[in-house]
């Protein structure tokens, strides 16, 4: 596939001196970039799922009048917690 061009980025000299001072050695501030947007894409993606689920559970909620009481679900992630901490020891 052919690639194309993204429009130019006009930033302060001070967030330019910024993102120099942590290129890696062999990074060149085009990768850096190109790097930064697949990023922001992923997580913007992975924010829309997590609403859409999100959203979807409570319209089963209200369907189904079946709740999950806030304590038990506090409950059940610091479960999660402790045994991810016990997992990285």
């Amino acid at each position: 596939m052919k690639s194309v061009s993204l429009p130019s980025l006009r930033v302060e000299p001070e967030l330019r001196k910024a993102v120099e001072d942590v290129l890696r050695k062999d990074e060149t501030l085009s990768s850096f970039m190109e790097d930064s947007i697949r990023a922001s894409i992923e997580r913007r993606l992975s924010q829309k799922e997590f609403i859409a689920r999100g959203l979807a559970a409570r319209d089963r909620a209200i369907e189904t009048g079946q709740y999950v009481e806030a304590g038990a679900v506090l409950d059940r992630l610091q479960l999660m917690l402790n045994e991810a901490k016990e997992n990285r020891s």
